[in-house]
């Protein structure tokens, strides 16, 4: 901008105008977006019920049904293997379901616009919702293992940390995905609308239904592109081998970059505008 007083010319630049982001996080600003998100996360009772309960209680169930069920010879217990899937995909369900809705809600409202008009930067922004999201994540894993391990008696060949681990990083997927999917959405019920889209295929083309090295070629290639994929194979590896595979190391890297990668792609919608 440039204003003309007692005939000097004098150059002030506009005040709107947002100094360009650099670096990495800037811990104050980052902390206070992590301590938002979780005030308003632990004063939504339904999304508590449903991060910390309803996991729990899907076991629980899953249990009771499978309880007399004959087992295959020498393999996993029917109860062993669902648990086993529900410790590792419903973490990525509930997630994407919480976060996305959450997200959208602050997209509608209009406080992440006023939020993007403050000086506030956005690698703060986004790292203040993954992290929070992420420890809510890792409330919802720690309690459905406890359930699973300590209460229900599941057991695995390798170390219930490991399990621990992939259904932390399926969850923090789950807010990836959450994120992502929120920007092209206008409202609540949208938002919820992308789970047959992006999650139920996963679930499909995983290989809990049908074994993946039964269906046709094609399935097994989109197969080889979908993160749960992944999830699934690394829980298997768990359950079977006592130390911890080269497969399932590999496994997990390949869910944690997809994750980073949703993160990425929705720090880049964050100047979505609502209208």
């Amino acid at each position: 901008m440039r204003l003309i007083g007692a005939g000097v010319p004098v150059d002030h630049p506009a005040q709107h105008r947002r100094r360009p982001e650099r670096g990495g996080l800037t811990l104050r600003p980052y902390f206070a977006t992590t301590a938002r998100i979780l005030r308003q996360l632990a004063n939504d009772h339904r999304s508590v019920a449903m991060i910390l309960i309803v996991p729990g209680a899907v076991i629980t169930l899953m249990y009771f049904m499978f309880q007399d069920a004959p087992g295959p010879p020498g393999g996993l217990s029917p109860f062993n293997n669902a648990c086993l899937i529900l410790l590792g995909l419903l973490p990525l369900v509930v997630m994407f379901l919480i976060t996305s809705i959450s997200m959208q809600r602050e997209r509608v409202s209009g406080t992440l616009e006023r939020i993007l008009t403050t000086p506030l930067r956005r690698i703060d922004l986004l790292g203040g919702y993954g992290t929070a999201f992420s420890l809510a994540a890792a409330a919802q894993a720690t309690v459905a293992c406890l359930v699973a391990f300590w209460a229900l008696g599941l057991s695995t060949a390798g170390s219930p940390g490991w399990v621990f681990l992939i259904a932390i990083i399926n969850a923090t997927l789950g807010v990836g995905l959450g994120l992502l999917c929120s920007a092209f959405a206008r409202t609540e019920f949208q938002a919820v609308q992308f789970m047959p889209l992006v999650i139920v295929p996963q679930l499909l083309l995983c290989g809990i239904i049908v074994p993946r090295d039964t269906m046709p070629g094609w399935l097994q290639w989109v197969s080889d592109l979908l993160p749960a994929t992944y999830a699934l194979e690394a829980l298997q590896e768990v359950a079977r081998h006592p130390a911890l595979t080269a497969t399932a190391i590999r496994d997990m890297v390949i869910v944690v970059g997809f994750a980073a990668v949703a993160m990425a792609l929705a720090a880049a919608t964050l100047r979505r505008r609502t209208a």
